[in-house]
């Protein structure tokens, strides 16, 4: 069944990638937030961790997710510790032992086409919430 590009594609493709992500975090005891939030202090950028996790995932609760990876010695003062990055590093090799196929012969054209509508798509949405 092809889909046409819109919200119902977009959703169903996140969904289901967020499906299988979870059945990669089974036995580490992250969530898929918590995930996220680890890979968001990976990436690194300015302002502090919380700050940065509310404006590029819009979790709410940005403080005690921080706190919690901190209690479990994964992010000190708002930065990947040896802990976190050995289990950053363990998830994605069991990542891409699972969906590593599902990228690799997808045509390098379409591939440009769909990075720069999805992201003119994330920026067109994130200056709508912006607005309120």
């Amino acid at each position: 069944m092809t889909i046409a590009f819109g919200p119902e594609l977009v959703g169903q493709t996140e969904k289901t990638l967020s499906a299988l992500l979870l059945l990669t975090l089974e036995g580490t005891g992250l969530t898929e937030p918590q995930w996220v939030t680890l890979r968001i202090a990976e990436i690194g950028g300015e302002g502090d961790l919380p700050a940065r996790v509310f404006d590029r995932a819009r979790f709410d609760d940005a403080d005690a997710l921080v706190g919690g990876l901190t209690d479990r010695g994964l992010l000190s003062d708002g930065a990947l510790t040896d802990a976190g990055r050995a289990l950053i590093s363990g998830v994605r090799e069991r990542t891409t032992a699972r969906t590593g196929g599902l990228w690799d012969d997808l045509p390098r054209d379409d591939v440009a086409a769909a990075e720069r509508v999805l992201n003119e798509l994330l920026e067109r949405a994130r200056g709508v919430l912006a607005k309120g």
